[in-house]
This record gives C-alpha cells, structure tokens and sequence, in this order.
C-alpha cells in the first residue's frame, strides 16, 4: 500500500474518534470500508503511524497536513500541547493577539454607523439579528443568490462541468448554513431557518458555501487534483489541518472576488423580492466592524495562554463583540472543545492569509481554488 493510501487511512482512523474530523470523504471506497470494518485504532498508534508517514513523505503539502493530524492524534492520546503551539501544528499560522485598542476603534466607528436608540451593543444585535429575510421567502431568494453567484463565477474563474449543488432548509442545528461536499462534484448546503438570516448576511452566506466558496473550491480540486491528476489525498477533506485555513480563507474571501459591491449586489437581488435593504448603512457598518472578527480568537488565548474562566471569556466576549449572552456562550463552547478549540483560528487568519496573498488578483484566487497551496506558501 503506498504512502497516499495509508494517509487516507489515517484520515479515516481518526474520523471515528471525533465525529466531524473527516469533513467530506469521496475517495477509494474499498479503503473506507476497510476503516470502518476494522476496530478502532488507539489514538497512541495513530500518532506512531503518523510519526511514520512524516519520515517517509517528500511532498510539503502532505507533510503540513500529517503534522496537523499527528498533533489531533496527540491530543485524543491525551498529550497536553499549548494552545498556540497546538494551532500553529494544526493550521500552519500561530495565533496572535488584536489589542483592545483595535476594538475599541471599531466600537466607535460603528456607534457613528448604527441607527440610534439604545446602547451600542444592543444597537448591534438589532443590526445583526433584526431585519431578517422572511423565512416563507427565504428559498426564493438564495436560489436567486445562488443562480447570481454561480454566473458570476463561472464568468471569472469557470466551473467544473457538471458540478452541481442543492439547499437544503433544515431546523435544530448551531449554525446558519454548512456545506457537505458528497464528492461528484456536488454539494449539500444546509440552511438553518432557526436562524434569523439578516438581509446583510444572505448574499455573503451563499458566497462563502458555493460560489465561489467551500464547493467551487471542492468541486475543482475534486476534477482538476483528484480526476484529473490522480492525487488520492485530496478526496479527504480534514479539519485539524492547513486544508481547512485555506478553505475558510478562501470562502471569507468569496464574495470580493466576483461582486464589487456586495451590499449593492445584496440590495439590488432582495429589491426584486421586495424587500428593503440600505445598502449604503450596511456597508458603513461592515467596514467599522471588520476589527471584530478577532474578539473570539483573543478570548480563546486568553482563556488557553492567559488561564482565565469560560466565564470570564464568555464576557469579554460579550464586551468586545458586541454580542448577546447566548452567542458569547456558544463561542465559550466552541473554543473550550479539546479537539475543535484551534479551528477558530482559521476564519479570521485564513481570510487575512489569503486576501494578502490575492490581492485582487483574479488568477491567483484561481490558484487558490485549484491547486494544493500551504499557509508557508502564501506567507
């Protein structure tokens, strides 16, 4: 069995200890049926096993993925790894801190942005939660979002033929929308109607799940990487690794990339289905909020380096971000979680990684959703 084969061995050995760990499998089925007939393998031996496949590898891509996974397998082994040598193993970036300063910048820009009437943090929320699009209209309008998108980047970056992917409308879930890529170059995106989906969000969250997000990326490395070229390892899509950072960098980057204006473009789709957008006061608010995005990131080094309570997170949370009790307390649950605390790292570094490395340039996103790049690579 070659090298590759045994990666996606590992893969697959660690998806059945930590449900979710495997994001989307579409390679060998033998090999899969292999895993999961077999008892499952003791974290311990997973770690020597990828011990084993750094030392024989030669290629970069796959020695930054193995590194990634070994140190989730040294974890379940029950190995103590500090938090931000935990991230750097995992996702190729290590974390660094935003001072409050930068927060404090963006709380006075978005008091000058938000519509008045009670304090800035519930200002915020009615910003965020309020104007929520309709659920009965909901399907309508991100099947137009979606059709939209998918011109406009098929236009700009092309699309695999016959790639394909469908919504779903699903309750009872944590989060606004995720895609399951099923291989064969189709995605399931699940929409959560529990969640108020605010008109600013829609066109963003479409982006960032299809085009020219999570399946552009899938559906073209899965033809140009997987069929066309025969590298077996890019049918295991992991989180725990460099593959997931350049994936959300590239999802948060989506939208830039095919709209100029998005909340114009948000405006101009929910116009036809009668509903109102400011386009000019959400784009105030989107710019002075950007700095935000690194509230969760701080609170996750502060409770992990800094060694204050989930409490004590779950208010500086709500402090800096703005947001409710309810929100701070799933992202305290979230970065608490043994296996899952590193991820949240991606969204914020992944987006700045890659918008640096991109810069507008339309033939590097290409590469970005085509080839096998690294963190190191666009440092």
């Amino acid at each position: 069995m070659n090298l590759v084969q045994r990666y996606l061995e590992l893969c697959l050995r660690l998806g059945r200890h930590v449900d979710g760990l495997v994001d989307s499998y579409y390679g060998p089925p033998e090999i899969q049926q292999r895993v999961e007939s077999e008892e499952p393998r003791a974290p311990a031996d997973l770690v020597a096993d990828a011990g084993r496949l750094r030392e024989e590898n030669e290629s970069a891509y796959l020695d930054a993925q193995l590194l990634g996974l070994e140190t989730v397998a040294r974890k379940l082994a029950g190995e103590e790894i500090p938090y931000a040598d935990e991230v750097e193993r995992c996702y190729g970036i290590r974390p660094h801190r935003v001072s409050e300063e930068t927060f404090e910048r963006a709380h006075r820009e978005l008091d000058e942005a938000l519509p008045p009437d009670g304090t800035l943090a519930e200002r915020y929320q009615r910003w965020r939660e309020g104007d929520a699009v309709p659920v009965d209209r909901l399907p309508a309008i991100l099947q137009a979002l979606t059709g939209r998108l998918r011109g406009l980047t098929s236009q700009r970056f092309g699309l695999p033929e016959r790639e394909t992917a469908r919504l779903d409308f699903v309750t009872d879930e944590p989060w606004a929308a995720y895609n399951y890529y099923l291989g064969g170059l189709t995605s399931r995106v699940a929409v959560n109607t529990d969640v108020s989906l605010n008109a600013s969000f829609v066109a963003e969250l479409m982006a960032h799940e299809l085009y020219p997000g999570h399946h552009t990326e899938h559906a073209w490395k899965e033809s140009r990487l997987y069929r066309d070229e025969g590298r077996l390892e890019e049918s295991a899509l992991m989180i725990g690794a460099p593959q997931s950072l350049i994936a959300e960098g590239i999802a948060g980057l989506a939208i830039d990339m095919v709209v100029e204006d998005h909340d114009g473009f948000a405006a101009e789709v929910l116009g036809e289905f009668g509903i109102d957008y400011d386009a000019d006061a959400g784009r105030r608010i989107r710019e002075a909020r950007g700095p935000l995005e690194r509230v969760v990131p701080n609170a996750a080094l502060l409770l992990h380096e800094d060694g204050i309570s989930p409490d004590e997170a779950q208010a500086y949370i709500q402090r800096w971000g703005l947001v409710s009790e309810k929100r701070a307390t799933h992202n305290v649950s979230f970065i608490t979680h043994p296996v899952w605390r590193s991820y949240i790292t991606t969204y914020a570094d992944g987006d700045r990684l890659c918008r640096e490395w991109v810069t507008d340039d339309p033939e590097r996103f290409k590469r970005l959703l085509t080839e096998q790049l690294t963190p190191a690579d666009l440092g």
